[in-house]
């Protein structure tokens, strides 16, 4: 995947998109501002959201056992609906932010502070996406119905986080990892403590990414009044980065030691593999960032779809052992 932000054009390209993606080169010409404002040009919020589902149902499997093709229809349904509520999570975001984000270099050329749609528009094409989740969202249980519905209430508040709190990565990764606790109870009908332990771990994992994503904006952000964890770390952020993968990976290794304990020996020690290079992938991280140079944030935060996919293999292998 390209990590080389697009320059903005005429034509309406946002400024942070992966050059040379789908949206701005093969989409028609009327979908491209609805499509950019999904952020169908930066897939890898659709990656950051649907991770969490899938590591879930991995360990839901693992857990019991057992696998169906209503687990592959569950993989898919979450793939799908991802795609859909990011989308609409960050039309909703768009909406909210539109005056903030005409006033900070990175976000003035999207779809709403640029003019190429209205916030009514907007809105309109917010709910077409929810409604289509919804569906895909009600092939699922009740118990997994009612905990989607449930999320609405953290993506509705996570815009507004920014304005009353230091931390709003804590709220990002309240709503980002939502799919942790519904794709284990799509799978089993109820929750259990391996989902609720996986599913602080990846909020941790959130306040790692996203921090590193908020320093590309600190300089603006502090201009208009907006607060991140990166604007209150600043050149501590290392420090607090080292903590957050610390926090993520024992979680997640308790995660998995919970699920695998009546495994064999062989899968639990492949199984455990997962958090051990996931944290090796965010080790890594560290060691390459620059929080003064946006090319070099960008590129790591992007890098993540790789730190959540490594464990999935090790996951896959551990089932079979």
């Amino acid at each position: 995947m390209a990590d080389t932000p697009a320059k903005e054009d005429p034509k309406g390209q946002v400024s942070d998109a992966v050059k040379g993606n789908w949206v701005d080169h093969l989409a028609p010409a009327w979908s491209r501002p609805y499509l950019r404002l999904s952020r169908a040009d930066r897939p890898i919020g659709t990656w950051l959201l649907l991770l969490p589902c899938w590591m879930s149902l991995a360990l839901a499997i693992l857990s019991d056992g057992q696998a169906s093709l209503h687990d592959l229809w569950i993989a898919v349904g979450c793939a799908i609906g991802a795609f859909l509520m990011r989308g609409a999570g960050c039309t909703w975001n768009d909406i909210t932010d539109r005056e903030f984000d005409a006033q900070v270099a990175r976000t003035r050329s999207r779809p709403i502070p640029s003019g190429q749609v209205t916030a009514k528009q907007a809105a309109i094409w917010m709910v077409i996406q929810t409604l289509i989740s919804a569906a895909i969202l009600f092939t699922f249980n009740l118990n997994a119905i009612l905990l989607g519905i449930a999320s609405l209430l953290p993506v509705a508040v996570y815009p507004f986080a920014k304005r009353f709190t230091w931390w709003p990565q804590v709220f990002l990764g309240l709503a980002f990892n939502w799919g942790a606790l519904l794709a284990w109870t799509a799978h089993t009908g109820s929750l259990a403590w391996p989902a609720l332990i996986l599913y602080a771990a990846g909020i941790a994992w959130t306040l790692f990414y996203d921090t590193i994503y908020a320093h590309q904006d600190t300089e603006d952000d502090a201009l208009i009044g907006v607060k991140s964890t990166a604007r209150l770390f600043g050149k501590n952020s290392p420090q607090w980065l080292q903590g957050f993968l610390t926090l993520t990976i024992m979680l997640f290794g308790f995660a998995v030691l919970m699920v695998t304990i009546e495994r064999s020996p062989a899968s639990m020690a492949v199984a455990l593999l997962g958090p051990l290079t996931m944290g090796w992938h965010m080790q890594w991280q560290l060691r390459q960032l620059d929080t003064e140079d946006p090319a070099v944030l960008l590129r790591l935060f992007r890098a993540n779809r790789d730190t959540g996919l490594i464990p999935l293999l090790f996951f896959a292998t551990a089932f079979f052992l």
